[in-house]
């Protein structure tokens, strides 16, 4: 039986009746909106928008968040930010924004799309304990190009619409009230890391500022980024805190609760090692992590920074059981059944309503028996990860791709690419959840494949590879590079019958990965988004889709057992405007299968893997079966 959803705190009648008066004069209620999501109101009401902590595994106590009402103009005759070094005026009286939701969002406020060129503004003051302080303005991300303006002047521009990046604004700041002004460009032509987000994709296309803004103060030499590596074999955590200036030193203190399990220090800039005797594990049944105190002191013995983090001690890697290559988690193999996450929002697009309706599509795949989530084609907010690292649930995460990197100008977009496919890595290079990069998605701009994968192998060798997922998929406007035949994973796409010749199977490199399956849909009534809806195959009620989903993994599980299947990823989390195939509605309001049903097959099918390699055989009787 379909259930609704009932997380939300504010019910829904009384919501219906909810009105928030926006800054600009014009009202906005949930009757305006598509297909309300359980927690539309809460962001309608909201002063301040997501105003969680937006970097939970390097904070610090201090800080201000930025979201909220800002000015807004945009539109394709508007000033290019990247060609002026002035800040243009903006009109009296003018329109609105909700800050951080992009301006094709009906959460937004303007609801508008194809702006090209897209401008910001307000105006804020540094709280006077921040004196004589450095004040880093940080952007979670604004999609695609960004140049930031403070009081009229330019402090710096940006590439890339999925990755973090923060200016120092100190010297550009005046006392009391101080204007700072946003200017992003989005072409949407394809020609920069973009997914679905752009001119081929398949929803709302979203552009401008869509993570928080928010501002801190840190002293002038202060630690700007971590790197955070398990090194289970060794039993020891590899630490790199980066900081500007010589003769820093960094100490670092591990904690499991209030006991402090281990000290070490090291050099701003270089690897140093935290040992963690009898290291309690990272796993998804218990996701256990360690509370991590950094401390930046000068050449005085002064300690001039310090922010709070955390660990998870983990290791993942590709190795043989019973003799084929196989996913081994902290030493043994745990099959990993997962979602396809695109997250999506009917009232935000791009960015989750608030911090519990992001959490929601985690849970609902923990609760559902699920052990990965595919973040696909997407760069989540860094608490989305930091959700993960709790629930444990391992993270297969997508780089965004772009669309065209064969044109004349070839040489750039390609560079471009590759620098963002870097800044992602290096974003989320602490994550423990993260357990697999995945270069590309069924050859969608993909271009030298097997040097990219290489690439991203040596780059970050603490975690596996997946080089071209589905690469059997191709879209019909270029010639597919097909399997790079390196990397860690022989992956294939496939939402057709169960037949053994459409299975990956693994080489003697790669472990085999059903990288997308399934794909069932469902039509439910007054939470459809108004366009024709379908799906890979229409079910036609919840209980003939769950009992499909449990074929589905029957049939996933033989592959398991007898042909060496190390992964698979269900098409998905949740329905996404025309498609209507996923476990609940788009507007996360009713789930379309029975839970209960889906978590138990789920939970066996883990269970089953874990006695792969645990006996010894007892017959010598190999017996090959035909295959059609």
């Amino acid at each position: 039986m379909m259930k609704k959803n009932t997380c939300c705190p504010i019910s829904y009648a009384c919501t219906l009746v909810a009105m928030l008066w926006c800054l600009n004069g014009q009202s906005q209620s949930l009757d305006d909106f598509t297909l309300p999501t359980p927690w539309t109101q809460e962001a309608l009401s909201a002063k301040i928008p997501l105003p969680e902590y937006p970097r939970p595994q390097m904070a610090r106590a201090e800080w201000q968040n930025l979201n909220g009402f800002w000015s807004y103009m945009g539109g394709a005759n508007m000033a290019d930010p990247r060609i002026i070094d002035i800040a243009p005026d903006f009109p009296i009286n003018g329109e609105k924004i909700r800050v951080p939701f992009a301006p094709e969002a009906e959460l937004s406020g303007i609801v508008r799309s194809g702006e090209t060129f897209l401008w910001y503004k307000r105006t804020m003051e540094v709280p006077r304990t921040w004196k004589d302080q450095r004040i880093l303005l940080h952007f979670g991300a604004v999609d695609h190009f960004a140049a930031v303006f403070v009081n009229g002047k330019k402090v710096g521009t940006h590439r890339g619409g999925y990755t973090a990046f923060h200016f120092d604004i100190t010297d550009y700041l005046a006392k009391g009230e101080n204007t700072i002004v946003v200017g992003a460009h989005d072409p949407n032509d394809g020609k920069v890391a973009c997914g679905k987000n752009g001119d081929k994709g398949d929803y709302t296309f979203s552009s401008g500022i869509w993570q928080t803004v928010w501002m801190e103060p840190v002293a002038k030499q202060h630690i700007a980024q971590l790197k955070l590596i398990p090194d289970l074999e060794n039993k020891r955590l590899q630490i790199t805190a980066t900081s500007e200036g010589a003769q820093l030193q960094v100490l670092a203190k591990a904690k499991s609760g209030s006991s402090t399990v281990a000290n070490a220090e090291g050099v701003a800039g270089e690897p140093f090692y935290l040992n963690i005797e009898n290291p309690h594990l990272w796993t998804t049944d218990d996701p256990f992590l360690y509370d991590l105190d950094l401390q930046l002191v000068d050449a005085k013995g002064q300690t001039i920074d310090q922010v709070d983090s955390y660990f998870g001690m983990r290791s993942i890697r590709i190795e043989k059981v019973n003799g084929v290559n196989r996913t081994i988690l902290n030493g043994k193999f745990e099959f990993q059944i997962g979602l396809l996450d695109q997250g999506y929002w009917p009232d935000g697009v791009f960015t989750a309503p608030t911090d519990a309706a992001l959490l929601y599509d985690l849970e609902l795949a923990k609760k559902t028996g699920f052990n990965v989530v595919r973040k696909h084609i997407k760069v989540e907010p860094q608490r989305w990860y930091h959700h993960c690292d709790r629930l444990g649930l391992l993270v297969w995460q997508d780089m965004p791709n772009l669309w065209y990197p064969d044109d004349v100008d070839s040489v750039a977009v390609r560079a471009q690419f590759r620098s963002e496919l870097k800044d992602m890595m290096d974003q989320l290079i602490s994550v423990p959840s993260i357990v697999m990069w995945v270069s590309f998605n069924e050859n969608w701009g993909a271009f030298e494949v097997a040097d990219i994968t290489d690439w991203t192998k040596k780059y970050d060798p603490s975690r596996l590879v997946n080089g071209l997922s589905g690469y059997n998929y191709a879209p019909g406007y270029r010639p597919a590079p097909r399997d790079p035949g390196n990397g860690d994973f022989v992956d294939l796409h496939h939402y057709g019958k169960m037949e053994d010749k459409y299975f990956p199977q693994p080489d003697s490199l790669r472990a085999a990965s059903l990288g997308e399956f399934g794909g069932k849909g469902l039509f439910v009534r007054g939470h459809l988004w108004p366009v024709p809806n379908n799906a890979y195959e229409v079910m036609i009620n919840s209980d003939i889709l769950t009992d499909t989903y449990v074929y589905l993994l029957n049939e996933v599980e033989q592959r398991m057992l007898y042909r060496s299947l190390s992964a698979a990823i269900y098409t998905q989390t949740t329905d996404v405007e025309h498609e209507i195939n996923g476990m609940v509605t788009y507007d996360r309001q009713v789930e379309k299968m029975d839970f209960e049903k889906v978590k138990q097959i789920n939970e066996e099918v883990i269970k089953s893997s874990r006695k792969i390699g645990e006996k010894k055989k007892v017959s010598s009787l190999v017996r090959e079966y035909p295959v059609e």
